[in-house]
């Protein structure tokens, strides 16, 4: 782990979709606090590589089996992370 997840929570559609792709929300977790931001832009990237370093928030996005997206955020204080759906944010 590149850094502490905190509480883990998640929104009803994010658990749905997991659900319905079969995927577990501990492997996605176990890819972000590992530092693998699944599907972000080099400009994503190289801002979650800064927000590493100096303590900012962290993003990931994940696509499903299903083709549903998934983000991961973990915030700045690294208290929280919250698996949650693109429209729900």
């Amino acid at each position: 782990m590149k850094f502490p997840l905190g509480k883990i929570v998640a929104t009803p559609g994010a658990l749905a979709a997991l659900e319905e792709a079969g995927d577990t929300p501990a492997s996605l977790l176990d890819r972000h606090a590992a530092g693998d931001w699944g599907e972000l832009g080099a400009e994503d990237i190289r801002e979650n590589e800064f927000s590493l370093a100096n303590g900012f928030r962290l993003l990931s996005a994940y696509t499903l089996s299903t083709g549903e997206r998934i983000w991961i955020i973990t915030e700045s204080d690294r208290s929280c992370t919250t698996l949650l759906l693109p429209s729900e944010y």
